[in-house]
């Protein structure tokens, strides 16, 4: 068993979202097999009964468990679910030396060694565990649930394919001339710190209210993460941003590069305005079998799907439905 790391976990609720009266919440840690301590919160129905089915959720890309994903976990858990939100490696309150960098490796070991955790509780059956990743941590679940035949339903909302944005940007506008220029300024950059002690960020969101000039995902970006709607100081969005060292990061790496393995259940949640729509569109063409789903939230834009915007488009009685015809005994 690894090492835990000691990790200084804040014990007050200070979500984003008002704590339910029907869950039991506390903090929980878990290490990866790369030996970084991992912090969450677990959520548990107050009627809580043995072997019971179990999510784990992380995201938005840049986010943390204090905003979308713990809202997402909570809510299932008021449904029934054991839940467990979590910060990645080297954000929040997850350990890491180096704070505010990624991985798609790394990150996929994340979600399951989320699995490893959450299966040795003794009030979990281990055999109905499914996962929930929002933005681009839709394409590292789906990524992580072709890897691990224990992830037996998988939830992807609002997602991004975090490699294909990084490789050609958004709306495959980039060039692979203008993916070279990108490699050599932060192959400069890293040569300039590499004896430094601090590294430079990429900036998080625009100020609230963003520029009249950006486009119509930036400002909302700016009116979830900059507001009382989203904001939390250990976001990585919120702030300063990821380190830009990481950028390559994406560069040469694809999710589902064998998707003919992700043979478990598959549901794409995207808004119809989404920005990043065709993202999920184009990764539900790669799917197999007939356990996959793509659904459509007439009106929602991306970030409507962190917290359900003013409209409440979250489909949570969709997404309860779906893990519950789906963790269920495979006998039956």
């Amino acid at each position: 068993m690894f090492k835990k790391e000691a990790l200084k976990l804040t014990q007050e609720w200070d979500k984003t979202f008002d704590k339910s009266d029907l869950v039991d919440h506390e903090k929980v840690t878990f290490v990866n097999h790369f030996g970084i301590t991992l912090a969450a919160d677990l959520y548990t129905p107050k009627s809580k009964e043995d072997k019971m089915k179990a999510l784990v959720v992380c995201g938005p890309f840049g986010a943390v468990k204090e905003q979308a994903s713990g809202l997402y976990a909570q809510t299932m858990a008021e449904r029934g679910f054991v839940t467990m939100a979590f910060d990645p490696s080297f954000t929040g309150e997850s350990g890491g030396n180096v704070r505010d960098v990624y991985s798609l490796d790394i990150n996929t070991e994340d979600f399951q060694a989320a699995i490893d955790f959450i299966s040795q509780l003794n009030f979990v059956d281990k055999e109905k565990i499914g996962i929930i990743g929002i933005c681009g941590w839709g394409c590292i679940a789906l990524n992580a649930a072709a890897n691990d035949p224990r992830i037996k339903a998988t939830a992807a909302i609002t997602m991004y394919d975090m490699p294909r944005v990084g490789a050609w940007g958004y709306f495959d506008e980039g060039s692979a001339d203008a993916r070279y220029e990108t490699k050599k300024t932060i192959a400069a950059l890293r040569t300039k710190e590499y004896l430094s002690d601090t590294l430079e960020k990429a900036g998080g969101c625009l100020e609230y209210p963003a520029p009249d000039d950006v486009p119509d995902f930036v400002k909302q970006y700016s009116a979830y993460y900059k507001t009382k709607r989203g904001y939390h100081p250990r976001s990585v969005n919120s702030n300063a941003g990821w380190v830009l060292q990481s950028t390559t990061g994406w560069m040469n790496n694809a999710i589902l590069t064998h998707p003919e393995d992700l043979r478990n259940a598959v549901l794409i949640v995207h808004g119809e305005k989404a920005h990043s729509r065709y993202m999920g569109e184009d990764t539900f063409k790669k799917l197999q079998g007939d356990n996959k789903e793509l659904l459509i939230v007439e009106n929602a834009t991306h970030t409507d799907l962190y917290d359900g915007g003013e409209h409440h488009y979250i489909p949570f009685d969709k997404i309860n439905a779906f893990f519950n015809q789906y963790l269920v005994d495979e006998k039956k």
